[in-house]
């Protein structure tokens, strides 16, 4: 779920409480390229006032006028946008690209307040919609599920897929936290050091006050987990990447210079890691973007953690170990060429 969907989701069920009526739009069908993927939502309120996206623009303007000029529907129904090239060209979709969207009308904010809380509950939520009597149930969801539409159903599916746990309360914690609530990710931060665990305020957050290695464990990591080692204490730190490292968890890494990651590699093969295991740590952690701030080095490990995650692999921007090593031999490739000179 995109967090800006819980933002769409949180300001329909605010406008229904205050009595307006609002239109619902879920983009449920692409074909060539289009700008949103099928499950992007739109809210429209009765006065045409919009919040989401499922285009550039063009398609929301239509979308205001229709509104405008037809109201409401009475019942969910489907539209399509860019089916010939004329069309495309006019709603601002790239050559080839169709999209279909599902427009259902809301007239009361119970049925969002429901989905709301059981979203601020962590869970992962399926919600059905049936176009024909615009009837709407919820249900569990499962983390491999996605948006599906038949033509005669909708299910869209809300909650947080990934888990992120971040070993360390401090600044940089902090400030990856809030980019990876932005991305989706349910956050847990472990810190069982009180002058940091105190201080920690980043609401959305979970915050446990476990040793790290124990927290791992009790939150047994699968395919959709991250575990990030930011404390530069290897009490605290290498205790939660032996247990990781052991788990299917698609990212493990730790902040620290090239050559800490390395005497921590060696740590770790005496906790009985195999060479497999150990060489699934990323260290340093990131991409090298030539950060040095708090904030920028969070964008470096937010940036390879959403590649991982992606299936794209991050090695094609080079991971800071491998940028720096290369930087270095540039430079002594240019002293030489200078003393030779």
């Amino acid at each position: 779920m995109d967090s800006l969907d819980l933002e769409v989701l949180t300001r329909a069920r605010d406008w229904l409480a205050d009595g307006r009526r609002v239109m619902l739009a879920t983009v449920v069908r692409t074909w060539g390229s289009s700008p949103r993927p099928p499950g992007a939502l739109l809210a429209l309120r009765d006065d045409g006032r919009a919040v989401g996206s499922v285009s550039g623009g063009c398609i929301e303007d239509d979308l205001i006028r229709r509104l405008a000029a037809e109201g409401l529907p009475a019942q969910p129904q489907v539209v399509s946008y860019g089916v010939g090239a004329e069309e495309a060209r006019r709603f601002g979709l790239p050559c080839g690209g169709t999209m279909e969207l599902v427009l259902e009308p809301l007239d009361r904010p119970a049925p969002l307040d429901a989905l709301l809380a059981r979203l601020a509950a962590g869970e992962l939520v399926e919600r059905r919609l049936t176009l024909a009597s615009g009837a709407v149930q919820l249900a569990a969801a499962h983390p491999e599920q996605g948006p599906s539409f038949d033509g005669r159903t909708l299910v869209s599916v809300f909650g947080p897929r990934y888990r992120l746990l971040l070993i360390g309360a401090g600044q940089l914690s902090a400030i990856l936290a809030r980019m990876a609530l932005a991305l989706d990710f349910a956050v847990t931060v472990c810190d069982p050091r009180e002058e940091w665990s105190e201080e920690w305020a980043v609401p959305g957050t979970t915050l446990s006050r476990e040793m790290p290695d124990d927290l791992v464990i009790a939150m047994r990591p699968d395919a959709r987990m991250a575990v990030i080692a930011l404390t530069h204490d290897p009490k605290l730190d290498d205790l939660a990447l032996m247990e990781a490292l052991r788990t299917p968890a698609f990212y493990v890494a730790a902040l620290g210079s090239r050559r800490n990651n390395a005497v921590r590699r060696e740590r770790l093969r005496e906790f009985d890691l195999d060479e497999a295991q150990v060489a699934a740590l990323r260290g340093p952690a990131g991409l090298y973007i030539g950060s040095r701030t708090p904030a920028e080095i969070a964008v470096s490990v937010a940036a390879e953690l959403v590649a991982v995650k992606n299936g794209v692999a991050p090695e094609r921007v080079l991971p800071v170990a491998e940028a720096k090593a290369a930087l270095e031999v540039a430079a002594d490739t240019l002293s030489a060429c200078r003393s030779g000179g």
